[in-house]
């Protein structure tokens, strides 16, 4: 059965798309197409790139976590630096364009120029990424084409509405990583890079710059809550998958092997609803009626 996907954004938590995707090949889904907000759009354009679920959790295990938000040359104002990230789509997709992907692929930024979505389909996969996954204040906007992008979660963290543009037949999967609206908020603690010894990074987060990053990434969190809850009731996807992923905060280090678990572990969960919202007889009333399920 062909369905096309919706990766939500939720940085670190972004990991459970890995198995929800392994476990939706296995119970005998094929992805025909996929769009990706911020760590769902590293997800989608890798995957849509040709790589694997197996090989993605080994480009992202053998990437330094600790150094992932390192700074270089090419950072811009902003809290934190994406160096690391940089050195890992160097690797993996180099010059490769979107007219390089195996299925079709979009990801979503947003101009604040213009206040606007801006829908990512041409041109270069890294540059792609790196606006994706700006997030406003903590990593530098990517210019592209005359746009100032940052984070395709601040106006649209689960992408139903770009899924349904590409493949506007198909069942629609959203996998949203946002944590209810009712779920209490945890405190974030500035990602610090390996090479500073233990005594420098206490230091640094004791300090009230940190205090206020602390409280900057709590109203983000509130924020993308609220606009994916309100979203997710307009555009409707057929299917909604829910990993649990509360525990895990944006920027926090995982290993990556278990927090892809519990994205399998709630496709286990919504399987009678993806059967049923697959079904030939779904898909008809569908047309003729709308609907959506959610796990």
């Amino acid at each position: 059965m062909n369905i096309t996907l919706a990766l939500g954004g939720g940085g670190a938590k972004g990991n459970a798309h890995l198995g929800v995707i392994r476990r939706l090949e296995k119970e005998g889904y094929k992805i025909h197409s996929v769009a990706g907000t911020s760590f769902g759009g590293i997800v989608a354009i890798l995957y849509a790139a040709g790589y694997d679920v197996d090989q993605i959790e080994e480009i992202f295990t053998s990437t330094d976590q600790g150094n992932l938000y390192a700074r270089d040359s090419h950072d811009g104002p902003s809290l934190l630096g994406l160096a690391g990230v940089r050195k890992m789509l160097d690797s993996v997709l180099g010059e490769k364009t979107f007219h390089d992907l195996k299925i079709p692929c979009a990801v979503t930024a947003v101009d604040v120029k213009c206040a606007t979505e801006v829908v990512i389909s041409k041109g270069l996969l890294r540059e792609a990424v790196l606006a994706t996954i700006a997030l406003p204040g903590i990593f530098s906007p990517m210019w592209m084409n005359n746009w100032e992008l940052v984070d395709g979660g601040v106006l649209n963290p689960v992408p139903v509405s770009v899924a349904r543009m590409l493949s506007p037949d198909l069942p629609i999967v959203a996998v949203s990583l946002n944590d209810p609206l009712d779920t209490p908020l945890r405190t974030y603690a500035i990602p610090v890079p390996s090479i500073f010894p233990k005594p420098i990074a206490d230091r640094i987060h004791s300090l009230h710059y940190a205090q206020a990053f602390d409280i900057f990434m709590r109203a983000v969190d509130i924020n993308s809550r609220a606009v994916a809850h309100y979203r997710l009731e307009v555009d409707a996807p057929d299917v909604i998958i829910r990993p649990k992923v509360q525990h895990i905060d944006l920027l926090d280090k995982v290993v990556i092997e278990n927090v892809a678990k519990l994205g399998e572990e709630a496709v286990e969960k919504a399987l009678p609803q993806l059967k049923k919202a697959t079904s030939w007889s779904n898909r008809m009333k569908k047309t003729l009626f709308g609907g959506r399920h959610e796990s």
